[in-house]
C-alpha cells in the first residue's frame, strides 16, 4: 500500500503523462472534482470546473498532430507534498518544463512555470480540487498550443 504523497505524486505524473500522449478525455478524468485556474488573482469566469469544462479548455487550445499527440513531453520536478490525512486533503507545488520537437522544429522548451495545486480524497481516491498554472517562462509555443499566450 502506498503513503498518501505518492498517490498524489503519481496523480500529477499522470497529468502530463495523458497530456503527453493526447489523450484529452483522460485529462480531463483527473479534474472530474476539480478544477484549473489561470493564475492565483484569475477572474471567476475564468475558471474551468469539472470534467467537461477541462474537456472542453484542452480541446480548444491544445494543437494535436496526426499521430494522435502534441508532440511534447510535460517534466514534472521538485515536487513539495503536503498531505492532511485526518481531513483529506493535500497540497502540492512544482515546477514544470514542457519541451516539443517536430521535424521542422528542434528539440526545445517552449514553457516552464509552476503548478499549485491542491487535492481532495473522495472514496479512497484522490483527485485534484485545483490546479493553479503559473507561467515563469515562454518559449516558442506556436506550435502547441492554438491560441497566443503571453505573460
Amino acid at each position: 500500500m502506498i503513503d498518501s504523497a505518492r498517490q498524489i505524486e503519481n496523480l500529477m505524473y499522470t497529468y502530463a503523462e495523458r497530456i503527453d500522449a493526447g489523450n484529452l478525455e483522460g485529462v480531463a478524468d483527473l479534474f472530474a472534482h476539480g478544477r484549473i485556474v489561470a493564475s492565483p488573482d484569475a477572474p471567476v469566469e475564468t475558471v474551468v470546473a469539472g470534467r467537461d469544462e477541462v474537456l472542453g479548455m484542452y480541446q480548444g487550445s491544445t494543437r494535436l498532430y496526426p499521430c494522435g499527440t502534441p508532440r511534447t513531453k510535460h517534466v514534472t520536478t521538485n515536487a513539495i507534498i503536503d498531505v492532511d490525512d485526518d481531513a483529506g486533503t493535500a497540497a502540492a507545488r512544482s515546477y514544470y518544463t514542457v519541451f516539443q520537437q517536430l521535424d521542422d522544429f528542434p528539440l526545445q522548451p517552449i514553457i516552464t512555470g509552476r503548478y499549485h495545486d491542491t487535492f481532495h480524497l473522495i472514496d479512497g481516491q484522490w483527485w485534484f480540487d485545483q490546479r493553479t498554472m503559473l507561467v515563469d517562462q515562454l518559449g516558442d509555443l506556436s506550435r502547441h498550443l492554438l491560441f497566443e499566450l503571453k505573460l
